[in-house]
């Protein structure tokens, strides 16, 4: 893996999704959309543990940032609340469509970019993203525009990876208990068939607060015991000893 400069990770990813990922990832979507509790991340972590959605989801008008096949906003639907997905993945988007007719629900779902949004400003109350533009877009771009298009008082959560298991990941097996890269400069992740990015925490809350955003919690997820898998990337015990994801919640200031 290889860190490298701002450049052109939106058709990169785009590729990946559409020709690589959604072979696998479409698979998976079923089991989201049947779970009768929103459950986020590698290790599932339920929703009644770290409450994304808000007491008063009811009625708001969200928009989830990188929706993939669309199981969060399902979930937002069935919460109440008024979804809109939007994703790059023409081959996403169709499994979300698929499983939409199957259990009976209707969204919106746009193609298009997180990082250049086809809304208007302050159209959103909520904004979310589970491991989809909060992995896949740069933040330096899709938070401006998470802030651009929803109220003042707005709401932000996302789940990413860790900066720590940035530090620790390899691409060619679990990441061991060293770090393998430097953490200052820490921002694009090239891999190959895709690009993820991850920014140090001060970094994080810098770009947040210069967006109008006040962090209001940031969760770092341990894997339970037991857990129900290990992952290519990562084991059940190494997460379960330092964070291999996380979880951010802002709120849009005025």
């Amino acid at each position: 893996m290889t860190v490298r400069d701002h450049g052109d990770h939106v058709e990169l990813n785009r590729r990946h999704w559409d020709d690589h990922a959604a072979g696998w990832h479409g698979p998976l979507a079923r089991d989201h959309w049947a779970s009768a509790e929103p459950r986020w991340g590698l290790w599932a972590t339920p929703e009644s543990q770290v409450s994304l959605f808000p007491d008063d989801i009811a009625g708001a008008r969200a928009i989830e940032l990188g929706c993939g096949t669309g199981y969060v906003s399902a979930w937002l639907a069935r919460a109440g609340a008024r979804p809109v997905g939007i994703d790059l993945s023409e081959r996403q988007l169709a499994t979300a469509r698929a499983m939409q007719a199957e259990f009976g629900l209707e969204f919106p779902l746009l193609l298009g970019d997180a990082e250049r949004l086809p809304c208007d400003d302050g159209t959103f109350d909520f904004a979310i993203s589970d491991y989809g533009a909060s992995l896949w877009c740069d933040p330096y771009r899709w938070i401006p525009e998470a802030a651009r298009v929803l109220v003042p008082g707005g709401r932000l959560v996302f789940t990413r990876r860790s900066p720590l298991f940035a530090l620790c990941w390899r691409p060619d097996g679990p990441a061991p208990a060293a770090l393998l890269r430097p953490q200052f400069g820490l921002r694009r992740l090239d891999w190959g068939n895709g690009v993820e990015f991850t920014l140090p925490h001060g970094d994080m809350l810098r770009l947040l607060r210069s967006c109008g955003f006040v962090v209001e919690d940031l969760i770092e997820i341990q894997a339970p015991s037991p857990a129900h898998r290990d992952y290519d990337e990562v084991s059940a015990d190494w997460a379960r000893q330092w964070p291999s994801e996380e979880i951010w919640k802002a709120r849009l200031a005025g």
